[in-house]
C-alpha cells in the first residue's frame, strides 16, 4: 500500500512487524547498490593480472580454477568485502555523531576517537613492543573506546550537548596527536614505520584470515545500530518531544555513542583509522535522499564511497599501490574546506 507522509510517498508492509518503506530512500539504496556491484566486479577484473568480466563470473561460480582462482577468491575479493563492509560502518558511525550533535562536522574523526585507536596502537607497539595483528586490533579498540569514555565525561554536563562534544573531542584529539607524535620520535625506525602506515589507514594485505572476525563484528554492530535509528529520531525531535514519548535522554545518547564509537574503533582495527569517509557519507546521503531518515543510504554510499577510494588508490600511480587513507584524505580535506565555507556563509 503506497502513502504519503509529509510529502514523501512510503509503502506500507502489512504484518506483524508493519514496515514502513520511503520510496525515495529506496530508489537511492537501489541505484548504489548497483554501482557498487559495477565497482567490485571491475576491482576484481583489474590488477597485474587482468581478467574479464566473463572470467571473474565463472571463477565466483566454480567453473574456473589455478591462478585465477588465487586472484580472484584469495586476494581481491576480501579487500572489496571489506571496503563494503567497513565503508557502511564508518558512514553509520558518522550518521550517528552527526544526527546526536546536530552538526556535519560531528564525525569520529573529527572528534577524536579515530585518534584515540592509533594511540592504542601505538602502546601497543612502541611501547609494549608488541607486533602482532590481535594485538594491534586489540589496542585500536581498547584507544577508541577508552577516548570515548574520556571524551564523553568530559563533555557531560546536564546531558550531553553536541557543541560541547565536538569542542571536547578536538581539544583530546590535539592532546593525543602530541602524544602519538611523541611516541613516534622516540620509537625505533621498523616500529614507527609499522605504526606510520597504519596511521593512514589501508586494504593492502587484508586477507580472510584476519577480515572474517572483524567483518561480522561490524555487521553485528551494523545491525545494533539499525536498531536504535527510531531512538536516534525521536531524539532529532528535541529533548522534550523524546521524553513526552518515553526516551531517557542520557541513557539514549550513551548507547548511541558507544555503537558509533564500536563501529569506528572494529572498523580501525582492520584497516586503519580511514578519515572523512564518516565525515562525507551522511551528508552525501542526506542531499541523495532529501532526508536523513534512513541509515541504509547513508550505509550504501559509505560502501560506495571507499570501495571507489580503493580502486582509485591502486590505479593513481602506475605499478604503486597507495593506501586508501592517502585518498579519502586528498578527497576528504577539499570537502572539509568546501563544508567550512559553506557554514561560514550560511551563518553570515
Amino acid at each position: 500500500m503506497n502513502r504519503f507522509d509529509y510529502g514523501r510517498k512510503y509503502i506500507q508492509l502489512k504484518g506483524p512487524l508493519k514496515i514502513r518503506i520511503d520510496v525515495r530512500n529506496l530508489i537511492i539504496s537501489l541505484i548504489v547498490a548497483a554501482v557498487i556491484l559495477v565497482l567490485a566486479v571491475f576491482a576484481l577484473s583489474v590488477g597485474t593480472l587482468h581478467l574479464s568480466v566473463n572470467e571473474v563470473f565463472s571463477v565466483l561460480t566454480g567453473e574456473t580454477t589455478g591462478i585465477e582462482r588465487t586472484v580472484v577468491l584469495e586476494w581481491r575479493l576480501p579487500r572489496v568485502l571489506v571496503a563494503i563492509v567497513c565503508g557502511a560502518a564508518l558512514a553509520v558511525s558518522g550518521s550517528i555523531f552527526q544526527s546526536i550533535t546536530k552538526n556535519p562536522l560531528g564525525s569520529p574523526d573529527i572528534i577524536g576517537f579515530s585518534t584515540g585507536s592509533y594511540t592504542g596502537v601505538l602502546v601497543v607497539l612502541l611501547v609494549l613492543k608488541i607486533n602482532s595483528y590481535t594485538s594491534i586490533a586489540l589496542g585500536a579498540l581498547i584507544g577508541g573506546f577508552a577516548t570515548a569514555i574520556l571524551i564523553y565525561f568530559l563533555a557531560f554536563r546536564n546531558g550531553i550537548q553536541g557543541f560541547r562534544l565536538i569542542i571536547v573531542g578536538i581539544a583530546i584529539a590535539t592532546i593525543l596527536s602530541s602524544v602519538n607524535a611523541m611516541l613516534l620520535l622516540q620509537s625505533k625506525t621498523e616500529a614507527g614505520a609499522t605504526a606510520a602506515a597504519w596511521e593512514v589507514g589501508s586494504l593492502n594485505g587484508v586477507d580472510w584470515e584476519h577480515s572474517i572476525p572483524a567483518m561480522i563484528l561490524v555487521l553485528i554492530l551494523l545491525m545494533f545500530a539499525f536498531a536504535l535509528r527510531r531512538p536516534l529520531r525521536e531524539l532529532e525531535l528535541g529533548e522534550d518531544t523524546a521524553k513526552s514519548h518515553g526516551i531517557h535522554i542520557t541513557r539514549t545518547q550513551a548507547i548511541l555513542i558507544f555503537n558509533a564509537v564500536a563501529l569506528t574503533a572494529a572498523s580501525a582495527a582492520l584497516i586503519g583509522p580511514v578519515a572523512f569517509v564518516a565525515l562525507a557519507a551522511p551528508q552525501i546521503a542526506i542531499r541523495f535522499t532529501k532526508s536523513g531518515g534512513s541509515f541504509v543510504p547513508v550505509a550504501a554510499v559509505g560502501s560506495l564511497l571507499l570501495l571507489a577510494a580503493d580502486i582509485l588508490a591502486q590505479r593513481m600511480i602506475p605499478g604503486t599501490i597507495l593506501p586508501v587513507g592517502v585518498v579519502t584524505l586528498s578527497f576528504g580535506g577539499i570537502y572539509l574546506v568546501w563544508l567550512l565555507f559553506k557554514q561560514a556563509r550560511s551563518g553570515s
